[in-house]
């Protein structure tokens, strides 16, 4: 073989994550794999704990799992040359919301005893020279659909929880986010109005999922037309929905339930009695006796396996979907409270599964707790009532 393919040959194997995580890297294509700190301080709360798998993932290269479309030989590089401010954490979402939870931590929990730690961390990260390679990636001819949805709905949360913040450092990565977050929008405006069904699958392409983290966005950002238009795209795709099979739920690699990340983004655009009515249409197997049992939690057998521990994710997005729904209904609803035991039982089964044990899990499930326990998808209340 020619020295040329043979380069070619291991920059590919190298960009696909085939390479083992502790090797050096034999093309030179990008940084070695950054070790985990080993003198670091004992996590103090449990959002700590979550912070550490952040902080040990976000610049770690490999294993690296890229959807990338190659449009000529010159495309073939190293995820870090690629995508230099989220190449970390296997792949370009799991970066994205890995960056979100330390962004999520300084804003929720000052004082962290890794606050200086994350800071430096989501300074590497988010400089104008990244940021602009990011974009450069992203606006490429053939990559329309880069991460859609789920990963561009994570990345304009991250600019969310920025705009929020009064940090002076956070305030100037938001506006070092401004370029891509604009191109993001305006892509999801022009693929709205093609979109003609919901997709419902419990994984990555779900559109519940990431309506609701964009409808967040775009009324925390106060960006009226983005709101309007996922509004009338959601009650299109979900107004007259009735008899949710949650009995089907979950598909063996699910990380979102489909019936409840819907019910979950309704409450979003219905209010009061409409949307006590509507779940009533929806999801009629609701219990009224206060239990838990009613809804099983998954059940991970193989946490080093990449898709099957997508079910410790189904745990954590169900148990806040749970709480979203129950928070949505009048106090006295009778359904409450079997929404809320069932929402407790997931999240005892969810956090207790994550651990660093198995990167499989260890890359993201942190980011599901984080916004699980910090409330996040209860914490933005700008509905309009109507």
């Amino acid at each position: 073989m020619k020295s040329g393919a043979l380069a070619a040959l291991t920059a590919t194997v190298a960009i696909f994550g085939l390479a083992s995580a502790c090797s050096p890297d034999p093309a030179g294509l990008g940084p070695a794999t950054e070790e985990p700190m080993t003198d670091r301080a004992e996590p103090v709360t449990t959002e700590d704990r979550f912070a550490v798998l952040a902080l040990d993932c976000v610049h770690r290269e490999y294993p690296n799992k890229i959807s990338h479309v190659l449009n000529s030989a010159e495309d073939v590089a190293a995820p870090s040359e690629l995508t230099p401010a989220f190449y970390g954490c296997f792949d370009w979402h799991s970066s994205v919301h890995g960056h979100w939870l330390l962004t999520r931590i300084l804003t929720t929990r000052p004082g962290s005893v890794y606050e200086d730690e994350i800071r430096a961390k989501l300074a590497k990260s988010f400089t104008e020279e990244n940021l602009a390679v990011e974009l450069a990636y992203y606006t490429t001819e053939g990559r329309r659909s880069f991460e859609r949805p789920y990963g561009i709905a994570w990345y304009l949360q991250l600019v969310l929880e920025l705009e929020e913040s009064d940090d002076p450092q956070l305030a100037e990565s938001r506006e070092t986010l401004r370029p891509l977050e604009s191109a993001i929008v305006a892509e999801v405006m022009d693929w709205l109005p093609k979109l003609a069904y919901p997709i419902r699958l419990g994984t990555h392409n779900q559109t519940a999922f990431a309506f609701g983290l964009m409808l967040d966005y775009a009324r925390g950002v106060g960006n009226a037309e983005l709101e309007r238009a996922l509004v009338e795209k959601t009650l299109a795709f979900h107004r007259d929905d009735v008899d949710c099979p949650l009995a089907y739920e979950p598909s063996g690699e699910d990380f979102l339930s489909p019936c409840l990340m819907e019910a979950d983004l309704m409450r979003r655009v219905l209010f009061g009695a409409h949307y006590s009515a509507w779940l009533a249409r929806f999801l009629p197997q609701i219990p009224l006796d206060g239990g838990a049992d009613w809804l099983e939690p998954g059940v991970v057998r193989d946490a080093s396996d990449g898709k099957l521990v997508h079910l410790d994710g189904v745990n954590l997005s169900r148990a806040w979907a749970l709480e979203g729904i129950a928070g949505a209904l009048a106090a006295d609803d009778p359904r409450v409270p079997a929404l809320l035991a069932a929402a407790e039982r997931h999240k005892e089964t969810g956090i207790a599964a994550v651990s660093d044990e198995h990167y499989s899990g260890g890359h993201w499930l942190a980011s599901f707790a984080t916004y699980l326990t910090t409330k996040r998808g209860l914490a933005l209340d700008l509905r309009d009532g109507g």
